[in-house]
C-alpha cells in the first residue's frame, strides 16, 4: 500500500488519534476509581445514597 508523499502525515494523524483515545480511556478509568472512592468514603461516614432506599423507606 503506497500512500504517496503524505505517508508521514497520515501515520502521524493515526498515531495522534490513537493516543487521544488511549488518554481518554485512562482518564475515565482514573475518574471512575476516584468517584468510587468518594462514594465509599461518604457511605462509611454514614451518608447513604437515595437510590439505595426502597419506596417504603421514604417518609
Amino acid at each position: 500500500m503506497d500512500l504517496g508523499p503524505y505517508t508521514s502525515f497520515i501515520a502521524t494523524s493515526y498515531l495522534a488519534a490513537a493516543l487521544v483515545v488511549v488518554l481518554l480511556i485512562v482518564w475515565i478509568a482514573i475518574d471512575y476509581r476516584t468517584q468510587k472512592a468518594r462514594l465509599r468514603a461518604l457511605e462509611d461516614s454514614g451518608i447513604s445514597r437515595r437510590s439505595g432506599r426502597s419506596a417504603t423507606d421514604i417518609p
